[in-house]
C-alpha cells in the first residue's frame, strides 16, 4: 500500500526557516500531483502549496513569497522549504496528493513556530 513518511519539522523562532520532506512508497510517485496540507489545532486541514513539475507550484495566499515547494521524482520525494516562519504557522505538516487526496494520511511532521 502506499505509504506517506513527512519529516524535518521542529521548533524555530520567527523569522526562521525549516525545510519539510514527504517520501512516498507503493505507487508510481511521478505521474501524481503532490501537496503540503497543515493543520492547527482545532482548525481544517488547508492546502498549502501542490506540485506536479517543477514549472506550476501554487500557493497558498497565506505562504505565497515564503515558502517553496519541489519534487525528486528520482527520490520520490517532495520537499517544502519554509522561510521567514509566523507564528501563524504552527501546525502539523502532511503530505498527500492533489487535489483528491487518494492515500492513507501519514503521521506528520510538527512545526512550532514561537520565541
Amino acid at each position: 500500500q502506499v505509504q506517506l513518511v513527512e519529516s524535518g519539522g521542529g521548533l524555530v523562532q520567527p523569522g526562521g526557516s525549516l525545510k519539510l520532506s514527504c517520501t512516498v512508497s507503493g505507487t508510481i510517485f511521478s505521474i501524481h500531483r503532490m501537496g503540503w496540507y497543515r493543520q492547527a489545532p482545532g482548525k481544517q486541514r488547508d492546502m498549502v502549496a501542490h506540485i506536479h513539475s517543477e514549472n506550476d507550484p501554487n500557493y497558498a495566499d497565506s505562504v505565497k513569497g515564503r515558502f517553496t515547494i519541489s519534487r525528486d521524482n528520482a527520490k520520490n520525494t517532495v520537499y517544502l522549504q519554509m522561510n521567514s516562519l509566523e507564528p501563524e504557522d504552527t501546525a502539523v505538516y502532511y503530505c498527500n496528493s492533489y487535489p483528491t487526496r487518494r492515500f492513507d494520511w501519514g503521521q506528520g511532521t510538527q512545526v512550532t513556530v514561537s520565541s
